[in-house]
C-alpha cells in the first residue's frame, strides 16, 4: 500500500464522530456531484475514499449498483450498516483493487489530495472506469474562500509537514483537478461548486468534530491536543459570525472527467 497505510490509522481513530458530525456536512458536495452524473439508477458506482459511506448511501438511494473503498476499516464498518448491499473494501486508492472497466462511474469525494501521488490515484479511477463512463472528483475550493484553511494552515504551522506531504487544499486551486484527469486520458466534461460550511454548537464540540480528521489527527500526535484546541479556538474566534454562530464558511468544487 502507498498512502492507506498511514491515512487509514488517521481516520480511523473516531469513525463515529466523522460519520455523525463531519461527513454529514460533507452532503451538499455529494449531492450536487450525484445530480450532475444523473441518471444513476442501474449504473455501476465506485466511490473511492468513501470514508463512512454517506455519499454511496446516497448513490444507492438514487438507484446506482455502489461499491467502496476506503483506506480506513472502521469508517467501512459504519458504511455497511448504512448500505449493507454495497461491496464495500478496504485499500488504497492508488492500487485499486478491481479490474479495469468495472464500473460505469467513479467518484473520489476529499480524498485524492491525500494519496502520496495524486496522479497515480487519479489514473487508477480512470482505469477501472469504463470506456464512454465518468470520473468525478470532489475536493475543497480555493484557500482563500475556504475558512477552515486557516486552521490548517495554523496546524501546518504548529507542526511543518515534510515537503510534498498530503495536506487538506493542496489540489484545490482551479486546474488543478483538471489538469490531472487531462493526465489521465480524460476529457474534462463539467464541474461545479456548492458551500458546505463547517457549523459548531460550541468549542468541545468544534474540538471533537475536527479530530475525527486526518490532518488534525496527525497534528494531535505530534503537538498533543491541548496546542490543537488552543489553535482552534483562535480560528474558530477569528471566524465567529455576528449573530454569535461559530461557523466556517467554505467552498467545495467537483471535477467530471469523460472517459474517451
Amino acid at each position: 500500500m502507498r498512502s492507506a497505510s498511514v491515512q487509514g490509522v488517521l481516520w480511523g481513530r473516531q469513525p463515529a464522530t466523522w460519520a455523525g458530525v463531519m461527513e454529514p456536512q460533507m452532503r451538499p458536495l455529494y449531492e450536487i456531484t450525484l445530480d450532475a452524473l444523473e441518471p444513476v439508477a442501474g449504473v455501476r458506482l465506485l466511490d473511492a475514499g468513501c470514508g463512512a459511506g454517506l455519499s454511496v448511501q446516497i448513490a444507492a438511494g438514487r438507484g446506482a449498483r455502489v461499491s467502496g473503498l476506503d483506506a480506513s476499516a472502521p469508517l467501512l464498518e459504519i458504511a455497511r450498516t448504512r448500505t449493507p448491499g454495497a461491496d464495500l473494501r478496504v485499500g488504497d486508492i492508488e492500487e485499486l483493487p478491481f479490474e479495469a472497466s468495472a464500473f460505469d462511474v467513479v467518484c473520489a469525494f476529499n480524498a485524492i489530495q491525500y494519496a502520496v501521488e495524486p496522479a497515480a490515484a487519479v489514473a487508477e479511477l480512470a482505469r477501472v472506469c469504463r470506456p464512454g463512463g465518468r470520473v468525478a472528483i470532489g475536493v475543497w475550493g480555493e484557500p482563500a474562500r475556504c475558512e477552515t484553511e486557516a486552521l490548517f494552515a495554523r496546524l501546518r504551522a504548529l507542526v511543518p509537514p515534510p515537503p510534498g506531504a498530503p495536506a487538506p487544499l493542496v489540489l484545490s486551486d482551479n486546474g488543478m483537478v483538471e489538469a490531472l484527469l487531462e493526465q489521465a486520458g480524460l476529457v474534462v466534461a463539467g464541474g461545479g461548486e456548492v458551500a458546505c460550511p463547517l457549523q459548531f454548537a460550541d468549542h468541545d464540540a468544534a474540538f471533537a468534530a475536527h479530530s475525527a480528521a486526518g490532518p488534525v489527527q496527525k497534528a494531535i500526535d505530534v503537538a498533543g491536543p491541548d496546542a490543537v484546541r488552543a489553535v482552534l479556538f483562535e480560528v474558530l474566534e477569528a471566524d465567529r459570525k455576528p449573530d454569535g454562530t461559530l461557523r466556517q464558511d467554505n467552498v467545495f468544487r467537483y471535477v467530471v472527467g469523460a472517459v474517451p
